[in-house]
């Protein structure tokens, strides 16, 4: 291993992560629902004015609805899409979908996550048990396919997709760009494999000695990861366990009507004030 990686520092600032996500791409944001989320990043391409981008996520919410909100995401491959928990559906995802100002291609969790996984693995498809019968299968004309080995039944194959970014966050990471996550890693690590480019958002910066104490914990290796920045809370309003929990009041405060609610949200997110701060 060269001493150009050992010594490598990956950091950037949550402005020049965000501006290296051009207009048009396609992002997959990791987390779930509200829970971990890369959402300092989503709120910097709003502030950006970023257009037309694509959102590949399972169980999006609150990133997918500010993006709609925005005018940010005109298109989406997803499953579940909701706010969680005391707050129901998504009100400006909804609307953008209905209103065809977001295209969406409508998944299952598990049928996006093979599609990922295909990507991951060099193939052009992934099989994909459990959907017989669902009408997703005519929306996005998947083709079934016999067992070659005459073993079993046909099955559903998922085309692969490929992203053009992963954006995770994460509670740790080091100069190099190694990451971890404490807690469940929901579908970041199959995202991290698929994508094109992996960017990072961190609570905070470790020791690379604390990911060689214990590297099975290591989520995402540094050769996968182009660039990070550290935002303490940067998941916020959402959850980072187990450095804090939802904050269910700013989440309310999100929902009000109107762009001065937007703006006040914006303006009190972590990584505002702590540049008002510096």
């Amino acid at each position: 291993m060269s001493s150009g990686f050992n010594n490598l520092d990956k950091q950037v600032s949550i402005e020049a992560l965000a501006a290296l996500i051009p207009d048009g791409a396609s992002v997959a944001l990791g987390g779930s629902f509200l829970h971990r989320g890369p959402f300092a990043l989503v709120r910097e391409l709003v502030r950006q004015k970023k257009s037309d981008l694509e959102i590949v996520k399972q169980s999006p919410g609150y990133d997918i609805d500010l993006l709609c909100r925005a005018g940010v995401a005109t298109r989406a491959r997803t499953g579940i899409v909701a706010m969680e928990g005391n707050f129901g559906l998504a009100p400006h995802y909804r609307k953008a979908v209905e209103t065809g100002a977001l295209r969406l291609e409508e998944h299952a969790c598990a049928t996006l996550t093979a599609g990922l996984r295909a990507a991951a693995f060099g193939t052009p498809f992934q099989p994909c048990a459990g959907i017989d019968g669902s009408h997703l299968i005519e929306i996005n004309g998947w083709k079934k396919l016999d067992d070659p080995y005459g073993k079993g039944d046909p099955v559903w194959v998922i085309p692969a997709i490929q992203p053009d970014f992963a954006v995770i966050h994460a509670n740790e990471v080091d100069a190099r760009g190694n990451v971890r996550v404490l807690g469940t890693s929901h579908w970041d690590r199959i995202m991290s494999r698929s994508a094109k480019r992996v960017l990072v958002v961190a609570e905070r910066v470790v020791d690379t000695e604390i990911f060689e104490q214990q590297p099975e914990v290591t989520l995402i290796p540094y050769f996968l990861v182009q660039a990070y920045a550290v935002v303490p809370q940067g998941a916020w309003p959402g959850s980072c366990w187990p450095d804090y929990e939802i904050d269910y009041p700013a989440v309310e405060k999100y929902l009000k009507p109107g762009p001065e609610a937007l703006q006040a949200h914006l303006d009190t997110a972590p990584e505002a004030l702590q540049e008002h701060v510096e």
